[in-house]
């Protein structure tokens, strides 16, 4: 590791100058070079017993929240230290945990006198590294200061395990600093093994992801005895696949209503403007409208979508017709109600990989598949018990992993 830190210090030096002016030329801001650098200006005091979580960015930072909310529920003397690597990552930490961090900056880069200067200023007790931020450096360091760090939500890609395994010489060292390695699945627990992991270090925890909790409903919308599809989160451009599919389906399952839900409040007019257009009548939550009365209602209030999903046949899960990465589709699977998403899913692609394994998740890559496949789901019956029923499985064996984390800190 010696020579790993003196080699990445020399590209470091020589590589980084260019990567800063080219991010400078492209509007791209260097934003946390400070803290990246390992001047961190942390308000804990010496002697505190600090956790520190890391995510690199957006997804990683999502699937923490509620373990981070765990710990201190379950540790409140203990302090927590969020880090991440990106901004937009920054941006969603200081949202999602306003109130739950005592501290959020960003992860150092690695070598060795960002990483030391990070470590002797912030000095954590524990340190979890979710998912695949495997720095050598950082782990080392952290080993050597007798720190426990530890990888949570573990999972290897099949390209990056065969990338890995052409340094696995490499890597098997790495993984020595490691005190644990917790595991998304059984794959690739397998997957760190062969990279080079000691065997007794790396578990099963499940994944962090889907301890996603059904909320509380009591939902009067007149949708019983209807077929509710809902559009959630969508964005520009979305709503017309949704409503064109919906009115060619409607031809064919009178029984159907739509219930459509902007990922912005601010686009209803524009989504309104929409239905007129097309010639559709509608009503709106806000106005307690109900199915009875009306095949589409916009949900133009602020924090039901999530329990909306619990009166659904289907969901289609926005964001995923542009460029947006898709939204999070387990807000409808916990119900256990298949979900339809588009082809853009990076910033949720790992639930997807999982769902789409079996009938809980299907991605289409065009509207027409979209309707198609909508299609499928209201006239076979027991394609879709079959989904339903996948949607629940699926569930059951991914639970449980933010209570194994809770447990190893106990």
């Amino acid at each position: 590791m010696f020579l790993y830190g003196i080699l990445s210090t020399i590209v470091f030096i020589t590589v980084i100058p260019f990567v800063f002016a080219f991010r400078k030329c492209i509007g791209k801001p260097n934003a946390g070079l400070k803290e990246k650098f390992g001047f961190i200006s942390s308000p804990l005091k010496s002697g505190d017993d600090i956790i520190m979580l890391h995510g690199v960015s957006v997804g990683e930072v999502i699937a923490l929240e509620n373990l981070a909310k765990k710990i201190k529920e379950t540790f409140p003397d203990k302090k927590l230290v969020v880090t991440t690597g990106t901004k937009t990552g920054q941006e969603i930490a200081h949202k999602k945990y306003e109130g739950i961090a005592d501290f959020i900056t960003y992860f150092p880069f690695d070598i060795p006198f960002c990483v030391n200067g990070f470590l002797r200023r912030l000095s954590p007790k524990t340190v979890f590294i979710a998912e695949t931020e495997i720095w050598p450096y950082f782990a080392y360091a952290c080993h050597k200061r007798n720190i426990p760090i530890e990888i949570i939500n573990g999972r290897i890609s099949d390209s990056t395990f065969n990338s890995y395994m052409k340094v696995r010489f490499f890597f098997k060292e790495v993984f020595k600093n490691f005190t644990a390695i917790y595991t998304q699945s059984e794959d690739d627990k397998r997957k760190y093994i062969e990279v080079g992991a000691n065997p007794d270090k790396v578990e099963v925890m499940g994944n962090l992801k889907f301890d996603v909790k059904r909320k509380d409903t009591d939902i009067q919308m007149g949708q019983d005895g209807f077929r509710v599809i809902i559009a959630g989160s969508t964005h520009a451009g979305e709503d017309e696949i949704v409503l064109n599919a919906f009115k060619n389906l409607k031809s064919k399952h009178s029984d159907i209503k739509l219930l459509l839900a902007s990922r912005h409040p601010k686009r209803v007019p524009d989504i309104e403007n929409i239905l007129k257009n097309m010639g559709l009548t509608y009503g709106l939550r806000s106005k307690d409208d109900k199915f009875t009365d009306y095949d589409i209602i916009l949900l133009d209030t602020l924090g039901e979508l999530g329990k909306m999903y619990s009166i659904c046949h289907f969901a289609f899960i926005g964001g995923s017709f542009n460029k947006t990465g898709g939204h999070n589709p387990l807000e409808a699977s916990v119900y256990d109600k298949p979900t339809i998403t588009g082809p853009s899913i990076h910033n949720f692609k790992d639930i997807y990989g999982i769902l789409n394994k079996t009938n809980a998740g299907q991605i289409v890559k065009t509207p027409e598949e979209f309707e198609q496949y909508q299609d499928k789901l209201l006239s076979d019956n027991v394609f879709y018990e079959s989904a339903c029923n996948d949607c629940k499985t699926v569930f059951e064996a991914q639970q449980g992993a933010l209570d194994f984390v809770i447990s190893k800190l106990s």
